[in-house]
């Protein structure tokens, strides 16, 4: 399903083609996309980036499409790859208390989030703080371009049933549409989630290296 397809599908479920709500329907498909992404993160809508990290700088910059780790990864000067463990920030900072700790990172925590005071993507913070540069390979969920923007998306072609459900319901709220039918479009839609979850149950809470091959690029 493309956009094109997906807002004639809405107006049509609707029964609305009013100019005010067909102006809205970027908003709710947008809506319905964030949702579906912040639920479930789908083996598919994965990137794997290169960055370097220098010697006693302890943070490491996220991308802007960053949405959630899957794993990180320093590179040593064998070309040995060393995968880190997620931890909490507290966890790191009472591990390594002083800065001036360092040798081969061993955590990685989140540090902050997108919005920061020097304006950036946020950051991870690394335990001990790097002794030397490395490079470090980020494996990661991120936000991918919209099916309002791109025309198709891995959504449309392959999660049209959640996709087009999750925007029926953000549409039926702007109109305040009747309780039956927005429980059919919830019913349809969670149904739907379920179906799709399988496809990424536990990818938040596990790293890379514990169940699959690691990637070397």
């Amino acid at each position: 399903m493309n956009y094109t397809e997906l807002t004639a599908a809405i107006k049509e479920y609707t029964e609305n083609d009013e100019a005010t709500f067909v102006s809205q329907i970027p908003t709710f498909v947008q809506q319905a996309e964030e949702s579906i992404n912040r639920v479930v993160l789908i083996p598919e809508l994965r990137k794997n980036v290169t960055a370097n990290v220098a010697a006693n700088d302890r943070f490491l910059g996220r991308p802007s499409d960053f949405l959630a780790p899957f794993s990180i990864a320093v590179v040593d000067s064998s070309s040995d790859y060393h995968f880190l463990l997620n931890k909490d920030v507290n966890f790191i900072r009472e591990a390594y208390p002083a800065k001036a700790t360092s040798g081969l990172p061993k955590y990685y925590a989140e540090f902050d989030g997108d919005f920061t005071s020097t304006g950036s993507n946020g950051h991870f913070i690394l335990g001990p703080t790097p002794d030397v540069a490395y490079e470090v390979q980020l494996h990661y969920y991120y936000d991918p371009p919209s099916i309002v923007t791109s025309t198709t998306s891995w959504l449309g072609d392959n999660a049209e049933v959640a996709l087009l459900y999750g925007s029926l319901i953000q549409a039926y709220t702007f109109m305040k549409g009747d309780l039956e039918t927005m429980a059919q479009y919830t019913e349809k839609y969670q149904n739907a989630m379920n179906s799709l979850t399988v496809l990424g149950e536990g990818r938040l809470k596990r790293d890379s290296y514990r169940s699959e091959p690691r990637i070397e690029m």
